[in-house]
């Protein structure tokens, strides 16, 4: 089983990027998908969630508005489209598949660094 995060870098406040999350070694339409992010000495707090069939989505309060959370089950890929980056987006993100009485599954990050 494989999570492979993408797309991150270095983007000036205002900015836009998109995080990529291939997916391997599992059914990826049966998993919800979660994406997360950790700052730098704070917790790792859930950040968008988009469901196996891809027909509910959620948000965290501070990214409504700005982020847009899209999978393609064909490709095996979760997408996290960031747009009006503010410095306080600057973390790590991960993604995480997800699915109920079955272990989950997580990537190994892409740090994201919103800086002028």
């Amino acid at each position: 089983v494989q999570l492979v995060e993408s797309g991150g870098g270095l983007v000036q406040p205002g900015g836009s990027l998109r995080l990529s999350c291939v997916a391997s070694g599992f059914t990826f339409s049966s998993y919800a998908m979660r994406w997360y992010r950790q700052a730098a000495g704070k917790e790792r707090e859930l950040v968008a969630a988009i469901s196996g069939a891809a027909g509910s989505t959620n948000y965290a309060d501070s990214v409504k508005g700005r982020f847009t959370i899209s999978r393609d089950n064909a490709k095996n890929t979760v997408y996290l489209r960031m747009n009006s980056l503010k410095p306080e987006d600057t973390a790590v993100y991960y993604c995480n598949a997800v699915r109920p009485l079955t272990r989950d599954y997580w990537g190994q990050g892409t740090q994201v660094t919103v800086s002028s």
